[in-house]
């Protein structure tokens, strides 16, 4: 008699999460990377998996939400009865189909898996089919690496992503896109966002509140501390020509770069005087590649 303990699912993605209890090979996703639809981003995963193992495709239908693997086959030398030297080769061959299934609102998707096809030989002789074995625990063996893979991209893309945001930045002068005077940022929005919060946190700057959605920032500027020993012997060089009240800032998509609006507390832009007496400071501090995180 065989004994051995179930096969478990293991929800390792950041918004992933399993039916306890549940006989079925499945894992629930939710959306927490708005930069493309879920369903692409759980297809490319899972690609990405079958083509870097060598696993081909029978059929795949995107509209469907439906994919079957190609065989997968695996190939083993097992030693034969311990009163002989011979060894014996053990195939095994097995497909899957995955399918997604997507709530209305696009925001959760179920990836399940099931075991199509099994066969298992140990020479010529066919000694089990996909009746003979635990189709589940080929389910979950198989999810769970996918899961995995699906893992390991998202931190080599946040490993990325933090290298982009610590990395220097720079900075000019231009309009946004309501012809208001602007600092323009050349990287894009979602690594520009961050590193904007970074560079007002630098610059004395309290985050009060803020809706990245939309691009705004609610702040009041507290100017920067130094300690006493700096100030015997010079001026604080991030500090800015502004008064000690609250602000705004609007944040936008232009093109490839990232627009920087400065905004009083009733959402008047800055002047281009104004914004060019802010300029040096904020260009420098943009630019730094040591900001802490």
């Amino acid at each position: 008699l065989k004994v051995v303990s179930p096969a478990l699912v293991l929800p390792l993605v950041t918004g992933s999460h399993v039916d306890d209890g549940s006989k079925d090979a499945k894992v629930f996703f939710d959306q927490v990377d708005d930069s493309q639809p879920l369903d692409t981003t759980v297809w490319n995963s899972l690609l990405s998996y079958l083509e870097e193992q060598g696993i081909g495709i029978e059929s795949f239908d995107k509209d469907k939400q439906r994919l079957v693997t190609d065989w997968v086959v695996v190939k083993e030398i097992l030693d034969d009865h311990w009163y002989s030297w011979t060894s014996v080769e053990r195939d095994t061959s097995q497909r899957f189909e995955f399918d997604l299934e997507m709530k209305a609102h696009g925001r959760t998707a179920t990836l399940n898996v099931h075991l199509v096809d099994y066969q298992e030989k140990q020479g010529q002789k066919v000694v089990a089919v996909k009746t003979d074995v635990d189709a589940r625990a080929k389910e979950v063996d198989i999810l769970n690496k996918v899961i995995g893979h699906y893992e390991y991209q998202i931190r080599v893309a946040d490993a990325k992503r933090l290298r982009e945001i610590r990395r220097g930045m720079q900075l000019s002068i231009g309009l946004d896109e309501e012809d208001a005077p602007a600092f323009i940022i050349d990287s894009n929005y979602d690594t520009a966002w961050p590193r904007v919060l970074l560079v007002l946190r630098k610059l004395g700057f309290d985050v009060k509140d803020y809706d990245k959605s939309n691009g705004l920032l609610f702040v009041k500027y507290n100017g920067t501390e130094s300690g006493w020993w700096d100030s015997l012997w010079s001026s604080d060089v991030n500090a800015l020509p502004l008064d000690k009240q609250e602000y705004r800032f609007r944040v936008e998509e232009v093109g490839e770069k990232t627009s920087l609006t400065v905004l009083d507390n009733e959402s008047k832009p800055f002047t281009q005087e104004q914004l060019s007496g802010l300029y040096d400071v904020f260009a420098r501090v943009m630019a730094d590649d040591n900001l802490d995180i």
